[in-house]
């Protein structure tokens, strides 16, 4: 079993940053890829960003890509979303997700989920 735990979302205006952090427990977390997916009213969950157990490789959706970093620290049992520049329409409901079966694109790939961070972006 791994539990996730987000933090750092809140409300920015448009062009500004934020951090997010998830923290993991359980199972040992270098042993499986991180991912974040983000969920607007309204809208399906949709793929952000992963990263391998290592951290060797990274992987965006397009519309983030160039302007968010996933990273990890498997020190501290810890994967962070920077997000740069943001824009409203990144305005979501945020997740960290665990060990994927297959697809990283795909949510229900993923085993383990958090309880997700809201992010808002004024304009």
């Amino acid at each position: 079993q791994v539990q996730l735990v987000e933090s750092g979302g809140g409300l920015v205006q448009a062009g500004g940053s934020l951090r997010l952090s998830c923290a993991a427990s359980g199972r040992t977390f270098s042993s499986y890829p991180m991912g974040w997916f983000r969920q607007a009213p309204g809208r399906e969950r949709e793929f952000v960003a992963a990263i391998t157990w290592r951290g060797g490789s990274t992987y965006y959706s397009h519309s983030v890509k160039g302007r968010f970093t996933i990273s990890r620290d498997n020190a501290l049992n810890t994967v962070y979303l920077q997000m740069n520049s943001l824009k409203p329409e990144d305005t979501a409901v945020y997740y960290c997700a665990a060990d994927p079966e297959g697809d990283y694109s795909v949510s229900s790939d993923w085993g383990y989920w958090g309880q997700g961070t809201q992010v808002t972006v004024s304009s």
